[in-house]
């Protein structure tokens, strides 16, 4: 794959989210399988993996330890604290330093690494100022526990007020054609102070594949349940969005998911997806979007075609949303 810029590391254009292999969409896969798909997954080119303490309470980040000790200088490694669980063993957003410190230490054990490359603040705590929690991780930087800060699901104003305390080199928030929320002003913030975006679920969790004709189908447990865009309604009205998008791709000689991440890389040069799988063909699939040329015209038609006025359905149900802060579409 052709290369992009984080800071100061050159990684692949698509990186890989690890997540589902541990978390979130149900049945995951076995611990030898999610192993195989690590090492296939840096021999197909990949140099960035995506994980984070949440993603099965540690689970993620120790598969990517153990299978991946000995090719450690072959990817940037990225992780996330921000999100624990309290005393009650209940899931909160936590940004205190006390417990950004004692999240790394763990991940930095589980990962058996001296060091991680990108070190995000998963979501924003509400209650500590954001100046606070980046001034932590500025000092696990000179700690030389981190190589850099990123910030994970936040709004331009407060990637600024974190700028300003140390420089962010990466934001992850999630950006597809059905999610267009960093076109608000994240996106540009994102240039103007020389950060990457990172863009997770840039398939649309599954919907852009074109795989996913029934969520009712969807394993026991998968987050999707309760998102607005997967109810039965919604969603198969959002389904009628993808006949012309199916056109679309086959024009432009690719499959539906090469051509959303297509699309991602053709928006900017400074954007970075980061699509998840737990199928070593679909990741084999996702890297070959890196030789897909978009005409113009193409993008021109897929802007129009799926965009926040188009898909029916929020992003997040209103609890989920209260506690992000990202912007909104009106």
């Amino acid at each position: 794959m052709r290369t992009r810029q984080i800071g100061e590391f050159s990684v692949s254009s698509i990186g890989l989210g690890c997540m589902s292999l541990s978390f979130a969409y149900g049945d995951v896969p076995d611990t030898e399988y999610g192993a195989k798909l690590l090492h296939e997954a840096l021999d197909t080119g990949y140099t960035m993996l995506d994980t984070a303490a949440l993603y099965g309470n540690g689970a993620n980040e120790t598969l990517i330890g153990e299978t991946l000790k000995a090719r450690r200088n072959d990817y940037m490694l990225a992780s996330k604290c921000g999100i624990s669980k309290n005393e009650e063993g209940v899931r909160t957003i936590n940004g205190k330093p006390s417990e950004i410190r004692k999240v790394c230490e763990e991940s930095l054990r589980l990962l058996q690494t001296d060091v991680i490359d990108l070190y995000y603040l998963h979501r924003l705590d509400f209650t500590i100022p954001i100046e606070e929690s980046v001034g932590t991780l500025s000092e696990l930087v000179t700690e030389g526990k981190i190589r850099s800060i990123g910030l994970s699901e936040m709004s331009a104003e407060t990637i600024r007020r974190a700028h300003a305390v140390h420089p962010i080199s990466a934001v992850q928030s999630e950006y597809s054609l059905w999610t267009r929320n960093p076109e608000i002003a994240v996106l540009d913030t994102c240039k103007d102070i020389g950060a990457a975006f990172v863009a997770f679920s840039p398939l649309a969790r599954a919907f852009l594949t074109g795989t996913l004709q029934d969520p009712q189908s969807l394993p026991d447990g998968d987050l999707r349940y309760g998102m607005p865009r997967f109810e039965p309604e919604n969603y198969q009205k959002n389904l009628e969005l993808l006949e012309e998008y199916a056109n679309l791709a086959e024009e432009s000689g690719c499959s539906m998911a090469q051509l959303a991440l297509a699309w991602l890389l053709a928006k900017d040069d400074h954007i970075i997806p980061i699509p998840g799988t737990k199928n070593i063909d679909h990741m084999r699939e996702n890297a070959g979007a890196d030789a897909v040329t978009l005409s113009e015209e193409v993008i021109v038609c897929l802007d129009q075609l799926i965009n926040q006025k188009t898909v029916h359905g929020s992003r997040y149900n209103a609890a989920a949303q209260s506690k992000i802060d990202t912007e909104e579409f009106a």
